[in-house]
């Protein structure tokens, strides 16, 4: 299999991992792998009482690449906010509040083959 494929279907892994987690906090799903023409996409949008909550999942299978959270790059928190911007403007939400969160989905740090799950409220 392509390893392309192979971290797209990780990545949706972690995804729905993330979702069903944030699900259980009382979240509301607004929806998933949102595009914002080229400036990139937002893995989760999800409401938390009246706030807009963006949400990067990272997921790690090894640590070859450090923490998940790691990959969360200066250059990546701009693209998100730009899209978050474009959901803002699209959805006619700007009196709204909106946060940045990102899901860490480590199986590393897991047990029994089920992931750790470490989520970082406003972490940009």
């Amino acid at each position: 299999m392509d390893p392309q494929t192979n971290r797209r279907a990780d990545g949706a892994i972690h995804e729905e991992i993330a979702l069903q987690y944030l699900l259980g906090l009382g979240y509301t799903l607004v929806g998933r792998n949102f595009h914002f023409g080229r400036a990139g996409e937002i893995d989760l949008i999800m409401r938390d009482g009246a706030a807009y909550i963006f949400i990067e999942v990272k997921g790690r299978r090894s640590r070859g690449f450090g923490l998940p959270e790691e990959a969360l790059t200066p250059a990546r928190r701009r693209r998100i906010r730009k899209v978050a911007e474009g959901f803002i403007y699209i959805n006619g939400v700007a009196e709204s509040e909106a946060r940045f969160d990102v899901v860490a989905v480590d199986y590393v740090t897991g047990i029994g083959g089920k992931p750790e799950i470490r989520h970082h409220i406003n972490a940009f």
